[in-house]
């Protein structure tokens, strides 16, 4: 498959719609005729639906954006989605310049607000990229067009969850109106319905047909995720159906990885440069392919790794000297404290590389780089350099079998956009709360056995803030820390769950429940689209 969206999309396709318009003045996203020519290839339009997710555009990391207005490495699908989910939570904060961080960081963010644009814009031209394949040649191959209808399913989810209320079509026509409650109503329903036309649920290696293409395992997660938040988008929950479909994933080929290789973690092994060639590719559910030649962008992979490290970080357990496995180091996204103690509760982490971190803390999943850096704390928040605070060395291009990478730059390392481990969580929470907030045995086994994996200590029972935290020492600098706060209660609102920086002041302070939902960018307030409360 990384073989298979290398020059993914002919001229023929440059018609796609993007159905957007700008939403700033810096950000001019223009509509494009989808009648302007009549010819397309199949293979081109499939593969360029895929591809949105994983590069900027036709000519990978430096080639043409197909959003106009900001650099293909900003708009990202990946980097939009980090950034909205991760810099406005407990976990992570950035000291850099650029439009938009800040408001970011303290949770100011508004209808002008930049990169909140490019991610809706990103999110917006896939579906219309969707739509285009599902207009012309839906009746070309059935399990094409049920993986098609999967990826448009999955770029409206992350439309609602983001922004609520949504533009919504399913063709190249002027969108309508769809309140949140509805686009979750038809989500269910697409989803549902296009599962029977996916291939059957495998676990795959990058040497196996069909890597990287969604089957009924990835439509399972898309639902369960769907369902385990079905309380905020609908007023109510479904926690016996976000169980259901969680257990549907661990009960399919796919697994765990639980074994190391070579001084690296079951764990780590998830975020390396051969994550999809190595045994751990069997957790992944939904890979985003990344290859360091064939395909490239600033804005996937490479941005997990150069924006966590700077030239003085070293995780290579195997070589003392170097750092990240690519020559990019950006020195910007670093650790809250707040994510730091929630492996060292008492902020206790020692000035020591990531490789020793995991062991002090008695948890692999502790990967965290404390060298040259004074304390845990960011004391000068957005405007504290990068070694103000701890950073994080999760991501890495190194191979656990000591290969090189196929490039200096560009990493091989695929994003792994649904692990098995979000369905053992998501079991031990739905259930848990289907059981009054008391975890079943059941429950308390899936946890467990990801504390296993990461070499950390089991408990009996975990209470539903432990259950919480869980999902940070998981999941953390993944890109949905926001979505899991928002559902405990713990984002917007008189909650009282305040993190060092939130709402802008070192202390933290609560924020308007209105900020659990992203403003609609001011440009797109037209026709039907209405504005989200609070902005």
């Amino acid at each position: 498959m990384k073989k298979y969206i290398k020059n993914i999309l002919p001229m023929a396709a440059m018609a796609l719609s993007l159905g957007v318009a700008s939403c700033t003045g810096d950000l001019d996203v223009e509509p494009i005729n989808p009648n302007l020519s009549l010819d397309y290839d199949v293979n081109g339009l499939f593969n360029k639906c895929y591809a949105n997710i994983a590069l900027a555009g036709n000519g990978g990391a430096n080639g043409d954006c197909d959003i106009d207005g900001l650099d293909g490495g900003t708009t990202g699908f990946v980097r939009q989605m980090w950034n909205s989910n991760e810099l406005t939570t407990d976990e992570a904060l950035c000291h850099w310049g650029d439009d938009g961080i800040q408001s970011f960081c303290y949770n100011t963010y508004d209808a002008s607000h930049p990169m909140l644009n490019g991610y809706y814009a990103r999110l917006t031209t896939g579906i219309s990229y969707c739509n285009q394949y599902l207009n012309v040649a839906s009746g070309h191959d059935a399990t094409m067009t049920a993986e098609i209808r999967f990826i448009r399913a999955l770029h409206y989810y992350m439309l609602m969850d983001a922004y609520g209320n949504i533009p919504f079509a399913t063709s190249l026509t002027q969108p309508s109106r769809m309140t949140r409650a509805e686009a979750y109503a038809w989500l269910e329903a697409e989803l549902l319905d296009l599962e029977a036309g996916l291939s059957e649920a495998k676990a795959k290696k990058s040497t196996d047909a069909n890597y990287g293409r969604v089957d009924k395992a990835a439509c399972w997660m898309l639902l369960s995720r769907l369902y385990l938040n079905a309380e905020v988008y609908t007023g109510t929950a479904q926690w016996g159906k976000a169980a259901e479909y969680a257990q549907k994933v661990m009960n399919s080929s796919y697994k765990l990885h639980t074994a190391g290789k070579n001084g690296w973690s079951a764990y780590q092994m998830l975020f390396m440069g051969d994550n999809g060639e190595s045994d751990a590719a069997y957790e992944c559910v939904f890979p985003i392919l990344q290859d360091g030649l064939t395909t490239t962008s600033w804005g996937t992979s490479l941005f997990l790794m150069a924006s966590t490290y700077d030239a003085d970080m070293h995780s290579n357990p195997n070589d003392a000297v170097a750092t990240n496995g690519t020559d990019q180091n950006w020195g910007g996204n670093k650790a809250r404290p707040d994510l730091i103690k929630k492996f060292f509760p008492n902020g206790n982490a020692p000035q020591v590389n990531a490789y020793n971190m995991a062991e002090a803390a008695g948890d692999d999943r502790a990967l965290f780089d404390g060298v040259g850096r004074e304390s845990i704390e960011n004391s000068k928040g957005y405007l504290g350099d990068f070694k103000d605070g701890y950073a994080v060395a999760k991501f890495v291009n190194f191979k656990s079998d000591g290969s090189a990478g196929h490039d200096a730059t560009f990493p091989d390392m695929d994003f792994f956009f649904f692990r098995v481990a979000e369905a053992y969580l998501t079991y031990a929470e739905a259930t848990a709360r289907a059981n009054g907030g008391t975890m079943t045995p059941e429950g308390v086994q899936a946890i467990n056995d990801l504390r296993t994996r990461a070499n950390a200590a089991t408990k009996a029972g975990y209470s539903m803030n432990d259950i919480l935290d869980e999902w940070s020492r998981e999941f953390y600098f993944e890109g949905r820390r926001r979505v899991d706060l928002i559902r405990h209660g713990k984002f917007g609102g008189n909650n009282d769950y305040n993190w060092q920086w939130k709402g802008g002041v070192k202390e933290g302070r609560n924020i308007d429940a209105t900020k659990n939902i992203f403003a609609i960018p001011a440009a797109q307030v037209k026709g039907a689209i209405i504005q989200n409360p609070g902005y």
